[in-house]
């Protein structure tokens, strides 16, 4: 077995793999095998690393032997998924962007002013319209809270005016 480390192109996250040996790295990244566990860029390269040199064969050093790599309990984790499902995520993701841009078709950007027109509709004070915009995670608890009906979209919205 051979470790290496390796670097995706996009966010230039540094992950370590595991191969049967160099050939079997040049075989799965040609067959596309091999994509970043933070981001899924497929664009991955070997990242320089330092060599594991082995202590000479007539000395002696007492070390005491490195501890598995497993997380503590406290330490953050990020999400990963099996390489060949990722054409299925790839799918799954893009059909919800298309999901949210129906969902949005007819609906008014409000920006910064979504909570004021939000409370506004729900109390009656304004005509119902669908709107979208933009409020602090606290201020949509606040909304949830009061009863106000209001969803996060899982894309982020370009807001009209920073179009091109």
């Amino acid at each position: 077995m051979i470790v290496f480390d390796l670097k995706c192109g996009s966010q230039g996250h540094v992950f370590e793999a595991w191969f049967g040996s160099s050939a079997d790295y040049e075989s799965q990244k040609a067959r596309g095998l091999i994509a970043c566990p933070l981001c899924g860029d497929m664009d991955v390269t070997k990242a320089v690393m330092a060599p594991a040199v082995g202590a000479k064969g007539n000395s002696r050093a007492d070390v005491v032997p490195a501890a598995p790599a497993v997380p503590a309990r406290d330490e953050p984790t990020a999400p990963v998924m099996n390489v060949a499902d990722q054409a299925k995520m790839q799918a799954l993701v893009e059909a919800l962007g298309q999901a949210q841009a129906k969902a949005l078709e007819g609906s008014t950007w409000v920006g910064r002013g979504f909570a004021e027109q939000a409370r506004a509709m729900h109390y009656g004070e304004q005509d119902r319209a669908s709107i979208h915009g933009e409020v602090a995670p606290s201020e949509a608890r606040a909304l949830i809270a009061e009863g106000v009906e209001v969803a996060p979209l899982p894309f982020p919205v370009i807001p009209p005016q920073a179009k091109n």
